[in-house]
């Protein structure tokens, strides 16, 4: 199948800083891929390039094999959404019309259809009950499920997101990934940074492990879920193990200096 995303020699570099070095990337239908690293390796940076929100200062990004840049903003909003980290909203928005929000390139739809999109991607995140609250009265974790539904809303086949469960409660992680991997499972490209490597290790189909601007691995999830890699690349011993109830790997950091109250067993 081939890529719908590719990144191509991305580099940025801003006051004399690398942020990001020369990354080669790319997203294909049907698949999640997660994008890891410890803080500072450039992951946002290469989202907001792959994006179109920022332009490298060298390579390029294709979508569908048409250089990124010739896209103009309402085309290329029908073909990928972008999650941000943070949603800044300036006036007291209803959620409701936030994730209606999401529908604006969708101009020859009914309204009818905009709502019934728009209720079924809030029905998706669990931010129906919260359709009549403003944005800036909600918590957190509330605004980031409603920019999630602004996401679903949208109905672009390529769905980037930067941190969609950075402030969410046990059950919504779970509940928004297993949304992402419906959305590869009906043909989407998805591609999420995520600091949970064990979120990233249960949902995605690859991983790209990105260390100092640089794309460190990029392979089946497995393949890069490896202690070594990851205690190399985190700077902190990191333990990998079968998890004992999914095919996956369990990733756990490791006792370094006093650690913590559970003590490693002996022997």
């Amino acid at each position: 199948m081939s890529a719908v995303l590719q990144a191509r020699r991305l580099t940025m570099t801003i006051d004399g800083a690398v942020l990001v070095r020369e990354v080669d990337l790319s997203l294909e239908p049907g698949e999640v891929l997660g994008v890891v690293g410890p803080n500072g390796a450039g992951k946002s940076t290469l989202l907001r390039m792959l994006s179109g929100e920022q332009p490298p200062t060298a390579g390029e990004v294709l979508i569908d094999g048409e250089p990124l840049a010739g896209f103009r903003a309402e085309r290329l909003a029908l073909r990928r959404a972008v999650l941000p980290q943070h949603t800044v909203l300036q006036f007291a928005f209803k959620a409701l019309d936030v994730v209606l929000m999401g529908r604006y390139p969708h101009r020859r739809s009914s309204r009818e259809h905009d709502r019934e999109v728009a209720d079924a991607a809030m029905a998706e995140t669990d931010t129906t009950h919260l359709s009549d609250r403003t944005f800036p009265t909600l918590s957190g974790g509330e605004q980031s499920r409603v920019a999630m539904a602004r996401v679903l809303s949208q109905e672009a086949p390529i769905v980037m997101l930067d941190e969609p469960t950075g402030s969410l409660d046990l059950r919504h992680q779970e509940l928004v990934m297993s949304t992402l991997r419906g959305l590869a499972s009906e043909g989407a490209a998805v591609l999420a940074i995520l600091h949970d490597l064990n979120l990233a290790a249960r949902y995605a189909d690859r991983v790209a492990l990105m260390s100092n601007g640089t794309i460190r691995a990029a392979a089946p999830t497995g393949e890069v879920m490896k202690a070594d890699l990851l205690s190399e690349v985190y700077a902190h011993p990191i333990g990998v193990v079968p998890h004992p109830h999914f095919d996956c790997p369990l990733i756990f950091p490791l006792e370094n200096g006093s650690g913590g109250r559970c003590a490693a067993p002996s022997g």
